[in-house]
């Protein structure tokens, strides 16, 4: 694996931190600002993972100007940010594999549906940004995951062929985006169990950062690269 580079780009969300439950809380409180309703079953399935262009018109129940989109969408994040504001943490393992796979040279981006207000709050937060000198965000992609796009573009500003990235993913269309770009996936047990993620056709499967190795992101580039 010396003779080329290897790229590791991770989902922010439910990857880089757990907060899938302040998310879904979040989207819960919003709702009901607006006589609307937002189940953990329609949040799972309709909005995690999706960008807002997507998710905020099915929350509202009718089409949005894009105006509306990025307004609406900041006044769900500002209730999410004070929510997860006080347990904002890095998920477990997580700093000492970025400083692992910094010591060897791998590449890293984060790929993410999230605002851009929400990336400074996180990366800036969890002490983190310094790892990602790359960030690809719902507004550099025309399309959102699960198309492929916003991987695709990490890895060539990366300058990574696909088939060398290995994809860190939470949600269901982020782990089909990774696997439609050509890339390994592992998928973290934050969002959904690793019952539920048995259909996904993720690579691994872990439940935090202290279940990886560089040795072992290694081994997945080389099944995917053979």
């Amino acid at each position: 694996m010396n003779d080329f580079t290897i790229a590791a780009l991770f989902d922010m969300d439910g990857v880089l931190v757990d907060n899938y439950r302040y998310h879904a809380d979040s989207w819960v409180q919003f709702a009901a600002r607006y006589e609307r309703t937002v189940t953990p079953e329609q949040y799972a399935r309709y909005i995690n993972g999706r960008v807002a262009s997507d998710s905020m018109p099915y929350v509202m129940q009718r089409d949005l100007l894009p105006d509306e989109v990025v307004a609406l969408t900041e006044e769900k994040e500002e209730i999410y940010r004070a929510l997860y504001a006080p347990d904002l943490a890095p998920t477990p393992g997580l700093i000492s594999f970025l400083q692992s796979l910094q010591a060897h040279n791998v590449r890293m981006a984060v790929g993410t549906s999230a605002p851009v207000s929400n990336i400074a709050f996180t990366l800036d937060g969890a002490g983190i940004r310094s790892y990602f000198p790359t960030v690809v965000d719902a507004s550099m992609v025309r399309r959102g995951k699960p198309d492929p796009e916003i991987y695709l573009t990490a890895a060539r500003q990366l300058g990574v062929p696909p088939e060398r990235c290995v994809v860190f993913e939470d949600a269901f269309s982020g782990i089909e985006a990774g696997l439609r770009a050509g890339m390994a996936v592992v998928a973290l047990a934050t969002t959904h169990t690793r019952d539920e993620l048995t259909v996904a056709k993720a690579q691994l499967v872990i439940d935090d950062f202290t279940q990886l190795t560089y040795e072992g992101l290694v081994r997945l580039v080389e099944g995917n690269w053979h």
